[in-house]
């Protein structure tokens, strides 16, 4: 679509509630740093993009055709209500987004807004599908799994996928059993290691394409670093650890507070082994 409207000669935006689903769209960018709405935003005030009507980005936004937004189940209904009053300013004109063409897409049964120390009706709340702009939507529903289609991969597992969505599937305490057909279960994370990455000791005679293939996902930066430490020790060749700079030039300033054992999310560890 983006390709279809660009061709045209028209000017088409594409953005995403996140910076991975951003990656995927061709000229993507995420929401926020494209239309900088307010970092904390309120149902009851009015709030506004910070976007200059004369600025770059506000006179596109003046020419645009379309604007595709992805994952937009993960956004604020608050955010997109900013937008909608910051494109009808800048365009001049009362209509829904200014008159411009908006495509929404993802799916509800996935993430939603993350609201802190919020319950389930403020999650509900800040959703989408509770702004007063929702009724103005055509909802149009997509039925084929295009990556699984054309992938050539499992035909069963996106219907699975949509049962656990569509909460068909036994549960118990929010948690479901998964079927042989789709995971191998492994005791410890040194077994995991083990699944995913067979005969690491020798990943000098493997290729690109065998470790392009393999990856492990966590939830966890403790998970993530654990598994690291795991598959570093298995690896060939001598472990060299790097220390960071952690004295004071005036030792007046000096807090004692083992400093050493923290570790951010963002930066990297005190001890770095390569």
């Amino acid at each position: 679509m983006l390709a279809k409207v660009r061709s045209l000669g028209k000017l088409a935006l594409a953005v995403a509630s996140s910076g991975i689903a951003a990656t995927l769209l061709t000229g993507g960018r995420t929401a926020h740093s494209t239309f900088k709405p307010p970092i904390t935003v309120s149902l009851e005030k009015n709030s506004l993009c910070s976007i200059r009507k004369n600025g770059p980005l506000g006179k596109i936004l003046q020419d645009i055709s379309l604007i595709i937004w992805d994952e937009c189940t993960m956004i604020q209904r608050a955010h997109v209500e900013a937008l909608d009053r910051t494109l009808r300013d800048l365009r001049s004109c009362d209509k829904i987004m200014g008159g411009i063409t908006v495509m929404f897409a993802g799916d509800f049964r996935q993430t939603l807004p993350v609201i802190v120390r919020g319950t389930r009706a403020d999650i509900v709340k800040a959703c989408l599908k509770s702004s007063p702009l929702w009724k103005f939507v055509n909802i149009l529903k997509l039925s084929t799994n295009m990556r699984a289609h054309l992938g050539g991969g499992s035909i069963t597992f996106p219907s699975k996928l949509l049962s656990v969505g569509d909460e068909k599937i036994p549960h118990s305490n929010n948690k479901i059993e998964i079927d042989s057909e789709s995971g191998v279960k492994v005791g410890n994370i040194e077994e995991l290691v083990t699944k995913v990455y067979p005969d690491i000791s020798q990943i000098e005679n493997k290729d690109h394409q065998w470790k392009c293939q393999r990856a492990i996902l966590a939830a966890r930066n403790s998970s993530v670093d654990e598994m690291n430490d795991i598959i570093l020790s298995k690896l060939p060749g001598y472990i060299v650890t790097y220390r960071s700079i952690d004295t004071v030039m005036d030792q007046e300033d000096v807090v004692h507070y083992p400093l050493n054992s923290l570790n951010p999310s963002g930066l990297s560890p005190h001890s770095l082994k390569l």
